[in-house]
């Protein structure tokens, strides 16, 4: 298809000063073009475009001619006639000049290859020097409305309703003249059904052109009145014409003729252009569709064109250009697919919104292929907005010069072997689809190995299916533009064909002689290396590619002979390496099916040839034969209207069963476009057939044709593959068709399972056509994808300062490509026709495709406005149908709850009408733990339900998403129960798409720890708790907002607080963690009113075995080597440090200024809690008060003890100093030189194996604190027990003296230690060790008496035995006295710093205590 690109150019064109170009004609082969003015006639060469000669008429003669006003061609480009205003036919002859003589010609190098080598090679790239010779004119006495040429005839139609033949020699032969009176005019060609006539009289052809296809002249008349008229004979006489008119049509004003497709585009006074074919079997003139611009896309201009200015038809016949009176340009396809139209967008406004001034076109020509737009503005009345102040005072008029990138394949029939690759070429450019070669194929540009295969181009078989390389393509917007090699070009302007190999990786192109291809793995040209050889051919047929072959119909000069070529790819471009098979006749078309070449010759027959790589020569070769010749002229009138040929597998009787595919390799049918019709030719197997292992192979004969049936009209393109996929054979043997303002079409065949033993009626169709229509220009077709693949055209505006009024006129335009999912328009085609089977066969054919859920929802959505909002009732609606297709697929939930959020309100009772109750399907989501969907529900039910539904459902999905651990749907759901309490629910919340990464993994308290602890930091000290925060999320379950929300809150509070309860119950502290650093709940708090409840450790045994499974923490285990280890023997022991070390989390609360905090109003049984800050504070600072920085680690000498200590992890001390376990102390200052023997090693490993994940030991410090701010004893002795910290039990035991602590607490530390050892003895005896270490503080509990803590204890007092902090294990290097000197060395990696995710605000409390925990090793 055609596409703008880039900024016209502007060709200036030297006039007299009052005179202005108003007419562009190109000649018959365009490469010449003739502007005409009112006294001048230029021609002009196409390339370069440059002035070759210009003809001034005389002061004199221009008195007696008049003003010119036509102008028309000879089709040899030998002479050229002008039509004056006084009735005369001016001749001239084109006359060249000498051999040597150029206007413009190339300069080359010396030693250059490129000069002169063969006659006639040198005028080719040259603009020639010519000169106009006016001839005797000739004076037909009337006024001259239009003019036509024949082959050696000039039509001129005069305004007194004559119609004369001229010869273009006007002195051998006079004129004839036809009167318009005497020509019989019907609504057919058929006489004998008579009807009415229509009356001439006074009436005059006003234009008219020629179609050689229809041998007939398409008509308008001055009335406005539409016709066409036919000889009966090859002359035209008056009694040999005859004429049809289109009934109903009083207001056309131009007409151009299609001669491919034969079509008849007339242009009216209303706008819109109306397209006539004639009918074969009546010879009536037949509307075949309109163009014109929709409100729906122009809602300003659509119905202010005014009348239809021109019409022009490309040079290759596949689109149209349309211009109006009032100025701007539109282009549509053969049959009528709008491609773009510059009365909109950014061609009639500007960037600041105001409307420009459309350009008025008075005159346009199309270029040499195509490839060009020649336009000139309608001077007489309106300005063109780009003179300057030189243009004007030189009397230039500009022409614009407009650049056009087209698709190959209007010029190329498509390979149906190539059609997932979108290849578009402009005039010296190619624009490629394709990705980056090194990743699709890694195949090199060099001759293969003679194998079995042989070619490194291998096609791709049923397995590899092309398409799964194309699907990544589809993510961007650029093309692949490849230069064509300027050596070539220059040479053999233009390129007329261009083709692209299956991988998109090799492309082909054929200009006026010879070929050229370029691999994109070497990003290198190829061509002739012998000059004569490629200007002694050139291509007519096409080009293809086959394997890594470039298959060419060619014509030889010097043989004067039509060849079929076949080039390798990997070899030099020479004849000594093609494959050459002599033809009897013109080719026309060429095409490539698999292993066979289809051929198309100007004799209307085809020709069948076989092609196989031959393994006997020393170069890679292919040998052709021919296999069958089929004869169409009896279906084809003319040779010209054959618009492709292809091959395909493509059969009517389709399979009937799935089990296996048909002969998918073979070629069954041949498809014809022919002017539109699409003509099917199928193999005739009603005849006896023979199996093919019966049949020697070189005896194989194909079987005939039947005769052609059409399949389909107004078609423009046709894709089939040659592939073939078991998995999705509704879309690999489907035909699928482009048929212009139409739409798409496909052929889908209809598959039966092989379960289903009923063979079908034979009535029943193995084929149906379905159409549909799609928003793109389909250029190919993704067969497994399920998408199309187009281009369109974006423009940029260039309207700033500075810029040229051209720029500021005419955006630069692009070319963009597009793709679009066709899928649910097969899919609800087929629920039309109550072929639901089919259709749940290809959508679960497809069900593996990224976009199919979106695919569904699209259906259901189209369905659903459709249907929704028509006026009038629907009969037989199609909604539920659909709603029940959908259901068969595991996205049905989602797919509906996506499709009514992007409808709008009113519409949902209609689809859940259909789909079903929200409130159902709302249950449906929670049964398969889909909570993303259960909150799009949610929404809805929010707006169709009372407020207490959405309260009850929302409090099912909370519940459900608690347990579930989905913290940011969480988040949302305790928000959207406070807006339906606060009367604010009209403002749904936004559904969460996604779930955070932590929500499994842990607890994210850096991030969020002062939701859950900065609270109580101060309280603590005081001997006070007040549980009351300041959340750090808008959204927590206990932010106190106005009174009327407090009821809410405490509902919240509530499912919160049953929710911990549930979690404790099960000993899930890893999610209890979790649910209260991500939702900011007050575990603290909590746990405090809970202390004597739920938070309770019935069976420490129990609890210790889930603690290690939830923090996958292993079971300590004594290594063999106990008993005697080295370790004992005083050589190196850790000594564990006394103080308790606390997580980053901790210290900003532990450690932050709780002297200062007065005291608040709380319940007194707290009051035992009270020394809990103040030790663990002056335990911080005394372990700080060596080393203010940095945390040093000391070597000193082992003592003796038969205590068994654990080792902590290396990475511990490197890695993570802030979080590490105790202070360590070694014997020796260079124990990193010390042999250690393998038991020692042994030891070691042991030791480092007893300890968990690192974020398992950070979790329960964090925890550990938690529960030690909260008066929870009992857990924190669970905890200190599985880190292995006696500093912690020793805490905890200390506690256990105050008279505030309940004798349940004591009796059940009592218990569950005692438990816990006897555990130990009998199934882990990985905790003796352990519990040696703490057995002092066994014996101490057990000597604790049990009493009955009396009410009044816990009165407030004065003094507290806890305002003296009980000591804890000194350190170490205290205890021994003897402490060797530090020798610091310098840290590397992160030991000294931070967390990342520690909160700013947790740092700037300590500054001074935030490198205290800092490690070095000396």
């Amino acid at each position: 298809m055609y596409f703008l690109s880039g900024w016209p150019r502007r060709l200036l064109c030297p006039l007299r000063s009052s005179e202005r170009p108003f007419l562009i004609e190109p000649s018959a082969q365009r490469f010449y073009l003739a502007v005409l003015s009112e006294t001048q006639i230029s021609i002009w060469f196409s390339r370069p475009s440059v002035l070759i000669v210009s003809y001034i008429e005389s002061g004199k003669a221009a008195a007696q001619f008049g003003f010119y006003q036509q102008v028309e061609w000879k089709a040899d480009d030998s002479m050229i006639a002008v039509a004056a205003e006084n009735g005369y036919v001016l001749l001239f002859d084109i006359i060249a000049g000498s051999d040597e003589k150029y206007l413009y010609e190339p300069v080359y190098p010396k030693g250059s290859a490129r000069v002169k080598v063969t006659p006639g090679y040198k005028e080719e790239q040259c603009a020639p020097a010519l000169t106009l010779e006016m001839k005797k004119p000739i004076d037909l006495e009337a006024p001259i409305s239009c003019l036509q040429t024949l082959q050696e005839d000039l039509l001129v139609a005069t305004a007194d309703g004559y119609l004369h033949t001229l010869h273009w020699d006007s002195v051998s032969n006079g004129r004839r003249a036809v009167n318009l009176c005497t020509i019989p005019f019907s609504l057919d060609l058929q006489s004998s059904r008579g009807g009415p006539c229509l009356d001439l009289g006074g009436v005059h052809i006003r234009d008219m052109e020629y179609c050689t296809t229809l041998d007939g002249f398409a008509v308008v008349f001055d009335d406005g009145r539409l016709g066409f008229i036919t000889p009966t004979a090859n002359r035209l006489a008056t009694d040999q014409l005859q004429g049809v008119w289109a009934a109903d049509v009083s207001d056309g004003t131009c007409v151009a003729v299609n001669n491919k497709y034969r079509l008849m585009a007339f242009g009216c006074s209303s706008g819109s252009v109306l397209v006539y074919m004639i009918d074969s079997s009546t010879g009536s003139m037949q509307l075949s569709h309109k163009l014109e611009l929709t409100p729906k896309h122009y809602p300003d201009i659509w119905n202010k064109t005014g009348p239809v200015k021109m019409i022009r038809w490309s040079p290759d016949c596949s689109v149209v250009m349309v211009t109006w009176d009032c100025g701007g340009l539109s282009l549509w396809s053969v049959f009528g697919a709008h491609l773009f139209c510059t009365l909109g967008e950014d061609f009639a406004y500007r960037s600041d919104g105001t409307k420009k001034d459309p350009l008025k076109i008075s005159s346009m020509s199309w270029g040499v292929e195509g490839y060009h737009l020649w336009d000139n503005n309608n001077t007489r009345h309106y300005p063109f907005p780009t003179q300057s102040k030189e243009m004007k005072k030189n009397h230039n008029t500009p022409i614009l010069h407009i650049h056009i990138t087209k698709r190959a394949l209007t010029v190329n029939p498509p390979c149906t072997s190539n059609q997932e690759q979108v290849l578009l070429h402009g005039e010296d450019r190619l624009y490629l689809t394709c990705g980056d070669p090194t990743q699709a194929h890694n195949i090199p540009d060099k001759s293969p190995s003679r194998d079995s295969g042989g070619s490194p181009l291998r096609r791709p078989s049923a397995s590899t299916p092309l398409s799964q390389g194309l699907s990544t393509l589809l993510g961007h917007k650029h093309w692949q533009v490849v230069q064509i090699h300027s050596t070539y070009l220059e040479t053999n302007w233009p390129i007329r064909f261009a083709a692209i190999d299956w991988s998109g990786q090799c492309v082909a192109v054929a200009g006026r002689r010879g070929i050229a291809h370029y691999s994109l793995y070497t990003r290198k040209w190829k061509l002739f290396g012998n000059v004569t050889q490629e200007q002694n051919m050139t291509v007519t047929g096409g080009l293809a590619w086959w394997n890594d072959f470039v298959v060419v119909a060619c014509y030889n000069f010097i043989d004067r002979q039509e060849e079929l070529r076949l080039y390798v790819r990997s070899s030099n471009l020479d004849n000594a390496f093609a494959s050459v098979t002599k033809l009897h006749a013109d080719t026309l078309l060429l095409n490539v099916f698999r292993n066979v070449v289809i051929l198309f010759r100007a004799d209307c027959s085809i020709c069948l040839y076989s092609i196989e790589r031959r393994h006997d020569s020393p170069s890679p070769s292919a040998s052709v034969e021919l296999l069958q010749e089929v004869s169409m002229s009896r279906y084809i009138p003319h040779p010209a209207l054959v618009v492709s040929v292809t091959l395909t597998s493509v059969r009517t009787e389709t399979g009937i069963t799935l089990k296996a595919p048909q002969q998918a390799c073979s070629a069954e049918s041949i498809l014809l476009n022919l002017a539109g019709q699409l003509i099917m030719l199928q193999r005739d197997r009603s005849g006896p057939q023979v199996r093919e292992k019966d049949t020697p192979a070189n005896q194989t004969k194909l079987l005939p044709f039947c005769p052609p049936v059409v399949l389909a009209q107004c078609v423009e393109n046709v894709w089939t593959t040659c592939r073939s996929n078991r998995k999705k054979r509704h879309l690999m043997e489907a035909l699928w068709l482009s048929c212009g303002e139409a739409g798409m079409k496909v052929w889908l065949p209809l598959l039966f399972p092989c379960e289903d033993h009923r063979k079908p009626h034979s009535f029943l169709s193995r084929r149906i056509m379905l159409p549909f229509h799609i928003n793109i220009y389909p250029l190919t077709v993704l067969f497994e994808d399920a998408l199309i693949l187009g281009a369109s055209n974006e423009t940029v505006l260039f309207d700033g300062p500075g810029s040229s009024s051209l720029e500021a006129l005419f955006p630069f335009c692009t070319v963009e490509r597009t793709s679009q999912i066709y899928l649910h328009h097969i899919l609800r085609q087929l629920l039309v026709r109550n072929l639901g089977e089919q259709a749940l066969m290809l959508a679960q054919s497809c069900a593996t495709l990224p976009y199919f859920p979106h695919v569904l929802e699209l259906m259901v959505h189209v369905v659903l406005e459709e249907e929704a909002t028509s006026r009038e009732p629907i009969p037989d609606p199609l909604l539920p149908t659909v709603a029940k297709f959908v259901t068969e697929f595991p996205l049905f939930l989602q797919t509906i709850v996506h499709c009514a959020r992007k409808t709008e309100y009113a519409l949902w009772n209609y689809l859940f009408a259909a789909v079903g109750n929200p409130k159902d399907l709302f249950e449906e989501c929670l049964m398969a733990q889909d909570l993303d969907t259960a909150a799009s529900y949610l929404i809805i039910l929010q707006n169709m339900e009372v407020p207490a539904v959405s309260r009850q459902h929302a409090t099912l999905l909370f519940n459900t998403a608690l347990e579930q651990g989905k913290w940011d749907l969480c988040r949302h759901m305790i928000r959207f129960l406070k807006a339906i309490g606060s009367g604010e629910s009209e403002t749904p919340p936004s559904t969460p798409t996604t779930q955070e990464q932590s929500s499994t993994g842990g607890f994210e308290f850096f991030r969020n720890r002062s939701i859950s602890l900065s609270q109580s930091a101060d309280s603590i000290a005081g001997g006070k708790f007040n549980l009351q925060k300041t959340l750090s999320v808008p959204f927590g379950p206990s932010s106190k907002g106005k009174d009327s929300d407090s009821a809410e809150n405490l509902y919240i509070d509530m499912m919160l607080w049953r929710h911990a309860r549930h979690l404790l119950e099960q000993v899930r502290l890893r999610d209890l963690g979790c649910f209260s650093a991500q939702l900011g709940f007050e575990l603290i708090g909590w746990l405090c009113r809970e202390r004597m409840r739920v938070a309770r450790v019935d069976d420490f045994v129990t609890a210790l075995k889930c603690l290690h499974k939830d923090f996958l923490w292993p079971f300590p285990v004594i290594p063999a080597c106990s008993i005697n280890s080295p370790l004992k023997n005083g050589r190196c022991r850790p000594v564990l440090s006394s103080r308790l070390l606390k997580s980053q989390s901790a210290d900003s609360l532990l450690n932050s200024d709780m002297d200062t905090t007065p005291p608040q109003v709380t319940t007194a049984n707290h009051r035992w809690l009270d020394g809990l800050g103040v030790v663990s504070k002056e335990l911080d600072s005394a372990s700080s008060l060596g080393a203010p920085q940095t945390q040093e680690a000391f070597l000193s000498p082992l003592i003796n003890k038969g205590e068994e200590c654990s080792i902590g992890s290396a990475t511990d001390l490197t890695e993570t100093s802030s979080m590490v376990d105790g202070d360590w102390t070694m014997v020796d200052e260079n124990f990193s030189t010390l042999s250690l023997s393998q038991s020692e090693l042994e030891h070691i490993s042991m030791e480092l194996a007893n300890k968990g994940p690192h974020k398992s030991q950070v979790q329960l410090r964090y925890l550990l604190h938690v529960f030690m701010e909260a008066g929870c004893l009992e857990w924190c002795v669970v905890i200190g027990l599985i880190l292995r910290d006696a500093g912690v039990i020793k805490q905890v035991v200390g506690f256990l003296d105050s008279p505030e602590v309940p004798a349940e607490t004591v009796q059940s530390i009592r218990a569950g230690l005692i438990a816990v050892d006897l555990w130990a003895s009998s199934d882990c005896l990985g905790y003796k060790p352990f519990l040696s270490l703490i057995r002092p503080q066994l014996l101490k509990l057990v000597e604790v008496p049990v009493e009955q803590v009396q009410p009044e204890a816990f009165q407030p007092a004065g003094a507290s035995k806890l305002s003296e902090p009980p000591l804890l294990l000194p350190r170490a290097e205290d205890a021994r006295g003897a402490v060797t000197s530090a020798h610091p060395l310098p840290q590397d990696g992160p030991a000294g710093a931070p967390l990342d995710d520690t909160p700013q605000e947790e740092q700037e409390d300590e500054p001074l205590e935030e490198g205290s925990y800092d490690c070095t090793l000396s």
